[in-house]
């Protein structure tokens, strides 16, 4: 009985601390705990020159302490008149740096995401999102600083070409370099009681792609808003905007709303 009392605490201790890792456009190095199960359903996109949106259907479990795994559908109305299935992705990362100590953390990942999807190709940026076929690899670290938590992240992507017959036009960047950098900061609660108390996160967010060779880049920045009741449900607002923009894309100025939940222990 001590035990699962202490293991309770523990837990209770540890929701405050590991809230503002929760990226809103990224993925921190730390992973859900073992066994446990995430749910989300996330819509994004912009209004000019048209109003065009993006829905994802997204699952992710915990395996080990080491690893989680994401598996994503998407359906949206970029290439067509109305919404339409666009394919899948699945996403594997692997932790495998652990400095822990009170109130703090420093954590490294690899991450790898492989995507099959059904669109014709007509921007310049490559997205595993949606939009492109692909495979894409990298590293990822996060340090935890009590109330606020600091995220790098490095990849590097290969498109394909798209299924049904969609080839990557002549001349189209098969190779980017992407890289982001996020902050977050538990807002509130000021002092924590209980698990049921609700978290208020606040981020910002770097996001940049470069297509080497091509003279195509961008640097975009998201602030964001989130909101964790119960330390179960959880509700996301962010919107990206580009700092500077050199290159084709769906992704300028683009809204993202997501609601997730999360069951654990299973």
């Amino acid at each position: 009985m001590k035990r699962i009392l202490l293991a309770v605490c523990l837990m209770a201790v540890a929701c405050p601390l590991f809230a503002q890792e929760l990226y809103v456009n990224t993925e921190p190095a730390s992973n859900m705990a073992t066994n446990s199960l995430g749910l989300r359903i996330e819509n994004q996109g912009y209004f000019k020159p048209d109003f065009k949106n993006r829905s994802t259907f997204e699952g992710m479990f915990g395996l080990s302490r080491y690893v989680m795994v994401h598996g994503s559908l998407y359906t949206s109305n970029y290439y067509t008149s109305g919404q339409h299935f666009e394919g899948g992705s699945v996403y594997a990362k692997f932790r495998f740096l652990s400095i822990d100590t009170v109130q703090q953390h420093f954590r490294g990942a690899f991450f790898t995401k492989l995507s099959s999807i059904n669109n014709p190709i007509v921007n310049q940026e490559i997205t595993l999102e949606g939009d492109n076929s692909g495979l894409q690899s990298g590293f990822v670290f996060t340090q935890l600083l009590h109330k606020l938590a600091l995220s790098g992240s490095v990849s590097y992507l290969r498109a394909f070409d798209n299924r049904g017959g969609y080839d990557l036009p002549d001349g189209q960047a098969r190779n980017a370099a992407a890289y982001t950098l996020s902050g977050g900061y538990l807002l509130l609660p000021r002092k924590y009681r209980d698990y049921n108390q609700t978290n208020l996160n606040l981020y910002v967010e770097l996001l940049g792609k470069t297509n080497p060779g091509k003279g195509q880049s961008y640097l975009d920045v998201a602030p964001a808003v989130q909101l964790i009741f119960n330390s179960t449900f959880r509700l996301d607002f962010s919107y990206r905007t580009p700092i500077y923009n050199d290159m084709q894309r769906n992704t300028k100025n683009m809204y993202l709303i997501r609601l997730e939940y999360n069951l654990f222990n299973l």
